[in-house]
């Protein structure tokens, strides 16, 4: 596991005015996990974002923004503890969890491989546990603390040739409202995120037909981006969505009504 951090000096005017929170965010190389970086940084939040493949995202250069890029495997408990050791050491304190790493391996249920079917559930259901396990108690002791796990849509309604993703991003779910009740008694929210079709590399192989009839399903008739996502994120993570836990909230244009 190696580590890249930039530190720059935060503008003493920002220092003033509030302390900056700190963020987790897994598989935050590419895609949504990007973008959410992107915007975290953009509001000058401290990040450490982990990545698989990909690399640092140089496009995260908001002035007091300081960042962590951590290589690490999201499925591995020892790897985890040592992401939020490095976010607590580097920054003093860990605010917000992220859950937004994940996988797909579609194949139809009788040509699953149990690889296949362990390859997402580890990486989609099996993460997001061992990063809130890891986070939980420091924000217990601290009275405070936001996490937010990226399901989809796939997990509220299931997909045809999605077995094993749709068993995680509902499993997800299933996490998401028992943390709720478990860390709501210390001032922890847990929500949850479900993106429909959202213009990522995770989507690029589906063909025009697919997307054509996607979106004549889609009230606003259209594909999501990442930035629309990432906007709902911030709110959830922010003192505005105090009072919000247990939820699943959807961003998908209407597909899922």
């Amino acid at each position: 596991m190696t580590a890249t951090c930039e530190l720059p000096e935060l503008d003493p005017a920002v220092e003033t005015k509030r302390e900056p929170r700190t963020a987790i965010v897994t598989g935050g190389s590419r895609g949504l996990g990007q973008a959410i970086v992107r915007h975290l940084g953009d509001s000058g939040y401290n990040i450490v974002f982990t990545y698989a493949n990909g690399s640092y995202p140089d496009e995260v250069t908001s002035k007091g923004t300081r960042i962590c890029a951590m290589h690490a495997d999201v499925r591995d408990a020892d790897s985890t503890a040592a992401v939020v050791k490095v976010a607590q050491q580097t920054f003093g304190h860990v605010d917000v969890l992220i859950n937004n790493a994940g996988v797909i391996r579609d194949r139809a249920l009788p040509q699953m491989s149990d690889q296949e079917w362990d390859d997402v559930l580890d990486t989609n259901l099996r993460g997001a546990f061992l990063y809130s396990r890891a986070v939980s108690g420091g924000f217990m002791r601290q009275m405070s603390g936001r996490i937010i796990n990226i399901t989809s849509i796939t997990g509220l309604r299931g997909v045809a040739g999605q077995a094993n993703y749709a068993a995680s991003k509902a499993g997800l779910i299933g996490l998401t409202k028992a943390l709720a009740r478990e860390l709501g008694p210390f001032n922890v929210t847990v929500n949850a995120v479900a993106p429909g079709f959202i213009e990522t590399q995770m989507i690029s192989h589906l063909n025009l037909r697919f997307r054509q009839q996607m979106n004549q399903r889609t009230p606003l008739g259209r594909f999501g981006t990442p930035a629309e996502v990432a906007a709902l994120i911030e709110f959830l993570a922010s003192d505005k969505s105090s009072y919000i836990t247990g939820q699943v909230i959807g961003v998908d244009g209407g597909l899922g009504i």
